[in-house]
Parts: C-alpha cells; structure tokens; sequence
C-alpha cells in the first residue's frame, strides 16, 4: 500500500498496518523520513497559529515565531523521540516484550506520521478561529488517536501476531 493509504488504514487497524511496516524488513532511511516528514508537518500546521499571534501581538514578529517553530520541531523534538522510543523500548523489554530497538522507533515515528492529518486540521483550527473550543476537540481528538495508533502499533512490534 502507498504511504496515504496506510496513514488511513492505521486509523481504523493500526496492528495490520504496523505489522506490514515490520514484514518491509529493518530500513532505517524509512523510519528517519517518517519522523522528519511529521515534524514538518506539524511544523507547517502551526503555521496559521503563529500568523495569528503575531498579529496579535506585534512584539514578536512572525519570522522570530517561525524560526523558533523550526529549531524546535525539526531539531528538537526528533532526538526528543528517540528517547522516548528507547525508553518505551527499555519498559517493553522489562515487561517481557520481544521487539526491538528498530521496531520501537517505527511504531512511535509511524504513530505520530499517521496523526498527523489531524494536527494539520488542529492547527488550522487555531490559525483560523483562535485558541477556542474547536480547535481543543480538535486537539484532544489528535493527541487521543496519536496515542491510540501508537499503543496498538507498539503492542504489535513487541508482542504480536495479527488475528485473521
């Protein structure tokens, strides 16, 4: 399948989806670009929010926004993940878990790939109607199914076989 057609896929089944991921065999270069494509992603998607405020409050202005968006979610929050999916690979082994250190970095960079439709709709929720109920719901919702594709796709690289 192409990579859009697993993004929703992984909505509904994210078990299959991670388990196919897994049966591609171990391509790093593959997992690296699901992880720089959603930080970009996200990235772009705070680009309405940062418009807004900016205008909103002109003591920032929008280029010094978007630099510090950059720095962070292309240079931060990357390593940021590979420590979090070395820790969650770390609780996984002590709880028996038979993945790897590859297949917990693919469920987690996959996860947050996968959410990512909904951090883009997030964040035009908050460039378009400022921080409201919406753009929350919205954001609760992509947090919630980031967390849920995640858990699954995580129990399959660790301990799963895929039901028929």
């Amino acid at each position: 399948m192409g990579i859009v057609a697993d993004i929703g896929q992984s909505w509904l089944h994210p078990r299959q989806v991670m388990a196919r991921l897994l049966a591609d065999g171990q391509r790093e270069d593959r997992v690296l670009m699901f992880l720089m494509v959603a930080c970009l992603l996200v990235f772009i998607s705070r680009l309405p929010a940062l418009a807004l405020a900016a205008q909103l409050d002109p003591t920032m202005p929008l280029n010094l926004r978007l630099v510090g968006a950059l720095f962070g979610w292309l240079f931060i929050v990357p390593p940021a993940f590979y420590v979090i999916a070395a820790l969650s690979r770390i609780v996984a082994r002590i709880a028996g878990g038979r993945g790897s250190w590859y297949s917990a970095r693919l469920a987690l960079f996959w996860s947050l790939l996968a959410a990512t439709p909904f951090w883009i709709l997030n964040g035009f929720a908050a460039g378009y109607g400022g921080a409201g109920l919406a753009q929350q719901v919205i954001g609760a919702f992509a947090l919630v199914l980031f967390i849920i594709i995640w858990a699954s796709s995580f129990y399959q690289a660790e301990y799963g076989q895929v039901e028929k």
